[in-house]
């Protein structure tokens, strides 16, 4: 059996000339957890071009979605972008990865961190009503350079607290804080900044992160990733990986697209 699935695409919408949205048909077979990446990617000269993407979609969707960055010389997306409804993508059989709310021990709060295409993984764990059965309030950050790259904010503010399941929920527990860094917006700064600084807390009213009620995750650069990871092993958080529950989680398998 082949490790792909040959999926066709229903939708694209670009968010900026760098940032775009794709969804897709979705093979019966595929089984993911929310907040799993899979390898996806065309067939170039009939072999795979291939890179890890987070799964935007819950896994109770029938289509996938995926978000992407557009790097006009990069040998994946460079070709990606230019994908229209009706064209074939291939999709990986075996999502994995470590942001999955089973790795975390159990907590008070949920913090997910993101940074740019970050954001994808969180957009599924949002729309899990596990999240919000697990935890009390569940923190959603997603920091960006410009206020046009603040992708789904719409779907997060206006629609899912009207989601006919989960609005109730979503409504009560989940706290969304979008932040820019290069221009003027209601939140400013680096996500790293503002939890060290302690105005992210201040500004959504909650205590200073401590490791006895609060878990995180974090998906984004390289840069955040080993910030946050220095940042909060300093407040005595412990990571988890696949076979050991801990504090906080980092999805690792980003690499240039």
């Amino acid at each position: 059996m082949s490790a792909f699935n040959e999926e066709r695409v229903l939708s694209v919408h670009h968010w900026t000339d760098t940032l775009f949205t794709f969804t897709t048909t979705r093979d019966q077979s595929l089984r993911f957890s929310n907040g799993h990446f899979t390898m996806i990617g065309l067939r170039v000269n009939d072999k795979p071009l291939l890179r890890a993407y987070s799964i935007v979609s819950p896994n109770h969707d029938e289509h996938l979605e995926f978000l992407s960055i557009k790097v006009q010389d990069g040998p994946l997306t460079s070709r990606l972008q230019h994908i229209q409804v009706g064209d074939t993508v291939i999709v990986g059989r075996k999502p994995t990865g470590t942001l999955l709310i089973d790795y975390l021990l159990p907590g008070k709060r949920l913090y997910l961190l993101s940074t740019g295409t970050g954001l994808a993984p969180f957009m599924s764990i949002i729309r899990d009503p596990a999240t919000y059965e697990q935890f009390e309030q569940v923190v959603l950050v997603h920091g960006v350079r410009e206020v046009k790259e603040l992708a789904y904010q719409e779907l997060i503010v206006d629609e899912l607290p009207k989601h006919e399941f989960l609005g109730e929920m979503i409504s009560k527990q989940l706290l969304y804080y979008p932040t820019v860094t290069r221009e003027a917006y209601r939140n400013t700064g680096r996500v790293t900044d503002l939890i060290e600084n302690g105005k992210l807390m201040a500004d959504l009213n909650l205590p200073a992160l401590n490791p006895v009620e609060d878990r995180v995750m974090i998906c984004g650069s390289p840069g955040m990733l080993k910030d946050l990871k220095r940042m909060l092993e300093e407040r005595g958080f412990k990571e988890g990986n696949t076979v050991r529950q801990g504090d906080f989680v980092i999805e690792r398998a980003f690499a240039e697209q």
